[in-house]
């Protein structure tokens, strides 16, 4: 992945982190070492307090105390807080209460472990406990769940630690830095000529083609969410993992991406996975955000919101913007 002919050249480092790829470019070659060195710790230490699959972390301990209350720390606590606040203003469309949910479609372990056809079957469908149940005071970082209720800060936490890490990237090394955690982008400090080249596609694993869509990225993030990339079967049904907390269901496809770009990459990932969610009714709601938007339907029907510029052909080597 490269920025177009006519910028200046970034350095990359690719690599697996999160169960998706975790992407780094700087303007400056003599400043990749020191940046990794930056995402590296940051990937660490989110997978460390969030991760839903490791034994040690806290979320397991936290999802364990369910009921009961517990203190957290301070990474932990901005995490939480973060998807408190994309559960606030998605009015529950983004809710990380889902953690039973998800548990219960099958996604119990690292999406690269799962299996392709899992024959067990589905337990009924219930709504997500609710945001609005979890008690937290972040001056004491005292949470208590409700009983049985399981988190899951997945997105909102890849999100937050690519605004961390670039910020923080680029303040180490004074050069232009992008970080791309899976379908979660930002950028920071001074972009090259033309600006960050990213390639709209349904998934970052595959190339993105000479003549796909693009948009050119200066500053701030942005953030795709789709259905066709995470799909796993269970019970003779494909099933994704988005899931709409009124339902328990994995969200009705309506649309099959949504990319949104805003100042925060958390801010960019709860509109576009509260897009999915949504479905018919995201173009009424993003609208009400101001957020440039541009969502897909299943045909392929794009639709471009609150000044989302017209689909142009990406430069070759382009940043894909990938749904998670």
């Amino acid at each position: 992945m490269t920025a177009p002919t006519s910028a200046p050249f970034p350095a990359e480092a690719l690599f697996p982190a999160l169960g998706t790829t975790a992407v780094l470019l700087v303007t400056d070659p003599n400043a990749l070492p020191a940046a990794e060195a930056v995402l590296r710790a940051e990937l660490a230490a989110v997978d460390l307090a969030c991760s839903r699959f490791r034994p040690d972390s806290e979320l397991t301990r936290v999802n364990l105390n369910a009921g009961h209350p517990t203190t957290v720390g301070e990474r932990f606590a901005e995490a939480l807080q973060a998807a408190l606040r994309a559960a606030r203003l998605t009015d529950g469309a983004v809710d990380p209460t889902i953690g039973r949910t998800m548990t219960d479609l099958g996604y119990d372990r690292t999406f690269a472990s799962l299996r392709p056809e899992d024959t067990r079957p589905l337990p009924p469908a219930r709504p997500a406990p609710g945001w609005r149940r979890i008690s937290f005071d972040p001056r004491s970082r005292r949470l208590r769940l409700p009983p049985y209720a399981h988190l899951d800060l997945g997105a909102t936490a890849k999100a937050l630690t690519a605004d961390h890490a670039v910020r923080r990237a680029a303040a180490v090394t004074g050069c232009g830095v992008l970080v791309s955690l899976g379908g979660d982008l930002a950028v920071a400090g001074p972009a090259p000529d033309g600006g960050w080249r990213i390639a709209l596609a349904d998934d970052h694993a595959r190339p993105p083609t000479d003549h796909g869509p693009a948009v050119a990225v200066t500053d701030g993030a942005l953030a795709t969410s789709g259905i066709r990339a995470r799909t796993w079967q269970r019970a003779g049904r494909t099933l994704h993992h988005i899931v709409d907390p009124a339902t328990g269901e994995p969200a009705n496809p309506v649309w099959r991406t949504a990319t949104v770009a805003a100042t925060t990459c958390v801010d960019a990932n709860t509109a576009s996975t509260a897009a999915i969610v949504l479905g018919a009714r995201a173009i009424e709601w993003l609208r009400g955000t101001a957020l440039p938007a541009r969502l897909v339907d299943l045909n392929g029907h794009v639709v471009l919101l609150n000044g989302w510029p017209p689909d142009s052909a990406t430069a070759p080597g382009a940043t894909p913007g990938d749904p998670r």
